[in-house]
């Protein structure tokens, strides 16, 4: 799995058990790889892609932001790097709540996309998931990290940082992709 992050590689581990899992932490590869792509299934492709071309092993990779409806779509590919390329997940979300102050919203349509991609050298397999909510200006909760506080669900009546993981789990844009996945990779 193209991933240094352990709550993916947790989310990931839960969803495909009968398949071994190892981090690029476990193949002690720390180089930044550069997405250049401007849509999160062209990232997941160059991250799958690169570390099969290293390590010739199958891999799995995503890409996953927030795509905010009144920001025409931001942060997208940016969520990470939405404050800058060292932001914290509190940094980029004061943004996205500055930014929709600044336009007179307190609220806007937005959904949480995952793109994975998995690649081994002859098959690409790319699909991808989502959730939709919306954005409020107040963070609430402790659960999850990255955009969580601000993504409300009217169906719960909370925020993504609100429900207990495994709710979050259940419904989250990763795990509607990943269930796709496993399905292809069958």
């Amino acid at each position: 799995l193209a991933t240094h992050n352990l709550n993916k590689l947790k989310e990931f581990k839960d969803m495909l058990e009968d398949i071994e899992l190892i981090s690029l932490k476990d193949l002690s590869f720390n180089d930044e790889i550069k997405e250049t792509g401007s849509t999160f299934s062209e990232n997941s492709y160059i991250k799958a892609k690169t570390i099969y071309d290293i390590f010739k092993i199958p891999t799995i990779a995503d890409d996953s932001g927030l795509v905010v409806e009144a920001l025409g779509g931001e942060p997208g590919v940016r969520s990470h790097r939405y404050a800058g390329d060292d932001a914290k997940d509190s940094e980029n979300t004061d943004k996205v709540i500055d930014k929709l102050k600044s336009i007179g919203l307190s609220t806007s349509k937005a959904s949480f996309v995952c793109s994975l991609t998995y690649f081994d050298g002859e098959r690409t397999i790319s699909v991808s998931g989502q959730v939709d909510g919306r954005i409020i200006l107040d963070k609430r909760g402790y659960n999850g990290f990255g955009y969580d506080p601000i993504f409300y669900l009217d169906e719960y009546g909370k925020t993504f940082a609100e429900l207990p993981l495994s709710i979050k789990d259940s419904i989250s844009h990763r795990h509607n992709a990943l269930v796709k996945l496993k399905e292809a990779l069958k």
